[in-house]
Protein backbone atom coordinates (compact mmCIF):
# COMPACT_ATOMS: atom_id res chain seq x y z
CA UNK A 1 0.00 0.00 0.00
CA UNK A 2 1.51 3.36 -0.80
CA UNK A 3 -0.07 7.33 -0.34
CA UNK A 4 -1.53 8.12 -3.71
CA UNK A 5 -1.43 11.63 -4.03
CA UNK A 6 -3.76 14.02 -5.93
CA UNK A 7 -0.80 15.22 -8.49
CA UNK A 8 -0.31 11.47 -9.27
CA UNK A 9 -4.45 11.15 -10.28
CA UNK A 10 -3.77 14.38 -12.41
CA UNK A 11 -1.08 13.35 -13.93
CA UNK A 12 -2.48 9.73 -14.53
CA UNK A 13 -2.26 9.41 -18.30
CA UNK A 14 -5.50 6.78 -17.73
CA UNK A 15 -7.43 8.86 -16.14
CA UNK A 16 -6.33 12.14 -18.24
CA UNK A 17 -8.28 9.90 -21.08
CA UNK A 18 -11.39 8.59 -19.39
CA UNK A 19 -11.99 12.50 -18.26
CA UNK A 20 -11.33 13.81 -22.09
CA UNK A 21 -13.45 10.53 -23.60
CA UNK A 22 -16.35 10.75 -20.92
CA UNK A 23 -16.84 14.31 -22.34
CA UNK A 24 -16.95 13.76 -25.88
CA UNK A 25 -19.74 11.10 -24.85
CA UNK A 26 -21.44 13.38 -23.42
CA UNK A 27 -21.11 16.23 -26.10
CA UNK A 28 -22.61 13.48 -28.73
CA UNK A 29 -25.22 13.23 -26.35
CA UNK A 30 -26.11 17.08 -25.93
CA UNK A 31 -24.62 17.24 -22.27
CA UNK A 32 -22.56 20.68 -21.20
CA UNK A 33 -19.22 21.02 -20.28
CA UNK A 34 -17.90 17.70 -17.82
CA UNK A 35 -14.48 18.35 -18.74
CA UNK A 36 -10.83 19.36 -17.07
CA UNK A 37 -12.49 22.99 -16.35
CA UNK A 38 -15.42 21.15 -14.20
CA UNK A 39 -13.35 18.13 -12.68
CA UNK A 40 -10.66 20.60 -11.75
CA UNK A 41 -13.28 22.91 -10.20
CA UNK A 42 -14.79 20.26 -8.45
CA UNK A 43 -11.51 18.92 -7.22
CA UNK A 44 -10.57 22.11 -5.33
CA UNK A 45 -14.38 23.16 -3.96
CA UNK A 46 -14.47 19.47 -2.49
CA UNK A 47 -10.77 20.10 -1.20
CA UNK A 48 -11.62 23.77 -0.11
CA UNK A 49 -14.83 22.70 1.93
CA UNK A 50 -13.70 20.12 3.66
CA UNK A 51 -10.69 22.02 4.73
CA UNK A 52 -12.24 25.24 5.76
CA UNK A 53 -14.47 22.84 7.89
CA UNK A 54 -11.48 21.68 9.81
CA UNK A 55 -10.99 17.90 8.32
CA UNK A 56 -7.65 16.72 8.68
CA UNK A 57 -5.21 17.02 5.24
CA UNK A 58 -5.45 13.31 3.66
CA UNK A 59 -9.36 13.74 4.08
CA UNK A 60 -9.29 16.91 2.19
CA UNK A 61 -7.07 15.32 -0.37
CA UNK A 62 -9.52 12.29 -0.95
CA UNK A 63 -12.08 14.99 -1.81
CA UNK A 64 -9.65 16.04 -4.20
CA UNK A 65 -9.05 13.24 -5.79
CA UNK A 66 -12.98 12.04 -5.86
CA UNK A 67 -14.08 15.71 -7.34
CA UNK A 68 -11.52 14.99 -10.06
CA UNK A 69 -12.51 11.60 -10.84
CA UNK A 70 -16.59 11.63 -10.26
CA UNK A 71 -17.34 11.75 -14.07
CA UNK A 72 -15.56 9.16 -15.81
CA UNK A 73 -18.51 6.95 -15.40
CA UNK A 74 -20.01 8.78 -18.68
CA UNK A 75 -17.62 7.11 -20.75
CA UNK A 76 -19.96 4.03 -20.25
CA UNK A 77 -23.58 5.96 -20.08
CA UNK A 78 -24.78 8.93 -18.86
CA UNK A 79 -27.55 6.40 -17.17
CA UNK A 80 -25.91 5.23 -13.75
CA UNK A 81 -22.53 6.98 -14.00
CA UNK A 82 -22.08 7.59 -10.56
CA UNK A 83 -22.32 3.69 -10.01
CA UNK A 84 -20.21 3.26 -13.17
CA UNK A 85 -17.14 5.78 -12.33
CA UNK A 86 -17.36 4.09 -8.78
CA UNK A 87 -16.08 0.83 -9.98
CA UNK A 88 -14.03 2.42 -12.69
CA UNK A 89 -11.97 4.29 -10.13
CA UNK A 90 -11.85 1.39 -7.57
CA UNK A 91 -10.14 -0.71 -10.70
CA UNK A 92 -7.71 2.13 -11.02
CA UNK A 93 -7.34 3.28 -7.20
CA UNK A 94 -6.13 -0.24 -6.80
CA UNK A 95 -3.86 -0.76 -9.43
CA UNK A 96 -1.98 2.66 -8.12
CA UNK A 97 -2.01 0.55 -4.49
CA UNK A 98 -4.12 3.16 -2.46
CA UNK A 99 -5.02 1.61 0.90
CA UNK A 100 -8.63 -0.26 0.83
CA UNK A 101 -10.06 1.97 3.47
CA UNK A 102 -9.27 5.41 1.26
CA UNK A 103 -9.96 3.90 -2.18
CA UNK A 104 -13.32 2.86 -0.06
CA UNK A 105 -13.78 6.67 1.28
CA UNK A 106 -13.84 7.62 -3.11
CA UNK A 107 -15.57 5.03 -4.39
CA UNK A 108 -18.52 5.64 -2.05
CA UNK A 109 -18.29 9.69 -2.76
CA UNK A 110 -18.27 9.02 -6.33
CA UNK A 111 -20.87 6.52 -6.47
CA UNK A 112 -23.13 8.92 -4.48
CA UNK A 113 -22.83 11.92 -6.42
CA UNK A 114 -25.37 12.18 -8.90
CA UNK A 115 -29.12 12.87 -7.72
CA UNK A 116 -30.73 10.52 -9.05
CA UNK A 117 -29.27 8.24 -6.36
CA UNK A 118 -26.86 10.24 -4.03
CA UNK A 119 -26.71 10.17 -0.32
CA UNK A 120 -24.20 12.13 1.34
CA UNK A 121 -22.87 9.07 3.16
CA UNK A 122 -19.71 10.56 4.49
CA UNK A 123 -17.78 13.87 4.45
CA UNK A 124 -16.37 13.33 0.95
CA UNK A 125 -19.68 12.68 -0.54
CA UNK A 126 -20.87 15.61 1.10
CA UNK A 127 -18.09 17.74 -0.28
CA UNK A 128 -18.25 16.04 -3.59
CA UNK A 129 -22.36 17.07 -4.20
CA UNK A 130 -21.74 20.75 -3.16
CA UNK A 131 -18.67 21.10 -5.59
CA UNK A 132 -20.04 19.40 -8.11
CA UNK A 133 -23.89 20.77 -7.69
CA UNK A 134 -22.97 24.62 -7.54
CA UNK A 135 -20.67 24.27 -11.03
CA UNK A 136 -23.12 26.38 -12.77
CA UNK A 137 -21.63 28.59 -15.61
CA UNK A 138 -22.32 29.59 -19.05
CA UNK A 139 -18.84 28.25 -20.10
CA UNK A 140 -20.05 24.88 -19.35
CA UNK A 141 -22.76 25.26 -21.96
CA UNK A 142 -21.14 24.38 -25.64
CA UNK A 143 -24.16 25.09 -27.94
CA UNK A 144 -23.63 28.85 -29.20
CA UNK A 145 -26.96 28.40 -31.24
CA UNK A 146 -29.66 29.97 -28.75
CA UNK A 147 -32.80 29.42 -31.22
CA UNK A 148 -31.84 25.43 -30.47
CA UNK A 149 -31.08 26.00 -26.63
CA UNK A 150 -32.75 23.31 -24.71
CA UNK A 151 -33.90 24.29 -20.96
CA UNK A 152 -30.15 23.35 -19.50
CA UNK A 153 -28.42 25.04 -22.50
CA UNK A 154 -30.63 28.42 -21.79
CA UNK A 155 -30.43 28.44 -17.78
CA UNK A 156 -26.73 27.88 -17.79
CA UNK A 157 -26.13 30.27 -20.21
CA UNK A 158 -28.13 32.83 -18.71
CA UNK A 159 -25.96 32.79 -15.34
CA UNK A 160 -23.85 36.02 -15.77
CA UNK A 161 -21.66 35.42 -12.75
CA UNK A 162 -21.56 32.59 -10.11
CA UNK A 163 -19.43 32.26 -6.49
CA UNK A 164 -19.46 29.42 -4.23
CA UNK A 165 -18.23 30.67 -0.64
CA UNK A 166 -17.03 28.89 2.23
CA UNK A 167 -17.64 30.56 5.86
CA UNK A 168 -16.68 28.44 8.46
CA UNK A 169 -17.30 31.12 11.33
CA UNK A 170 -21.35 31.45 10.30
CA UNK A 171 -21.03 27.82 9.08
CA UNK A 172 -22.35 28.28 5.90
CA UNK A 173 -22.24 27.28 2.34
CA UNK A 174 -23.28 29.89 -0.18
CA UNK A 175 -23.74 29.66 -4.01
CA UNK A 176 -24.90 33.26 -5.56
CA UNK A 177 -25.76 33.58 -8.94
CA UNK A 178 -27.04 36.24 -11.14
CA UNK A 179 -29.29 35.30 -13.94
CA UNK A 180 -30.33 37.05 -16.76
CA UNK A 181 -34.02 36.74 -17.35
CA UNK A 182 -33.89 37.90 -20.44
CA UNK A 183 -32.62 34.76 -21.24
CA UNK A 184 -33.92 32.33 -18.75
CA UNK A 185 -36.45 33.07 -15.73
CA UNK A 186 -35.80 31.82 -12.26
CA UNK A 187 -38.37 29.58 -12.31
CA UNK A 188 -36.76 27.92 -15.18
CA UNK A 189 -33.71 27.81 -12.94
CA UNK A 190 -35.55 25.42 -10.07
CA UNK A 191 -37.41 23.33 -12.80
CA UNK A 192 -33.50 21.75 -13.51
CA UNK A 193 -32.21 22.34 -10.55
CA UNK A 194 -34.60 22.36 -7.60
CA UNK A 195 -33.70 18.51 -6.90
CA UNK A 196 -29.80 19.63 -6.88
CA UNK A 197 -30.21 22.38 -4.62
CA UNK A 198 -32.25 20.13 -2.11
CA UNK A 199 -29.30 17.69 -2.15
CA UNK A 200 -26.96 20.20 -1.73
CA UNK A 201 -29.13 21.14 1.83
CA UNK A 202 -28.36 17.71 2.85
CA UNK A 203 -24.96 17.59 2.05
CA UNK A 204 -24.87 20.36 4.02
CA UNK A 205 -26.13 19.14 6.86
CA UNK A 206 -23.95 15.84 6.97
CA UNK A 207 -21.36 18.71 6.97
CA UNK A 208 -22.63 20.28 10.05
CA UNK A 209 -23.11 23.89 8.04
CA UNK A 210 -26.12 25.77 6.50
CA UNK A 211 -26.89 25.75 2.57
CA UNK A 212 -27.55 29.08 1.03
CA UNK A 213 -29.00 30.26 -2.63
CA UNK A 214 -28.91 34.10 -3.22
CA UNK A 215 -30.19 34.53 -7.25
CA UNK A 216 -30.25 38.05 -7.96
CA UNK A 217 -29.60 39.28 -4.59
CA UNK A 218 -32.96 37.27 -3.44
CA UNK A 219 -31.87 34.56 -0.70
CA UNK A 220 -34.17 31.44 -1.73
CA UNK A 221 -32.41 28.60 -0.11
Amino acid sequence: MKIVTFQDIKNNPEIKTYIAKADEVLSHLGFTEHSFAHVTRCAVYARDILMSLGYDERTCELGEIAGYMHDIGNLINRIDHAQSGAIMAFRILDHMEMPPEEIATVVTAIGNHDEGTAVPVNAVAAALILADKTDVRRSRVRNRDMLTFDIHDRVNYAVEDSSFTIDAKRRTVSLNISIDTSICAVMDYFEIFLGRMLLCKKAAEFLEVVFELTINGVRLL
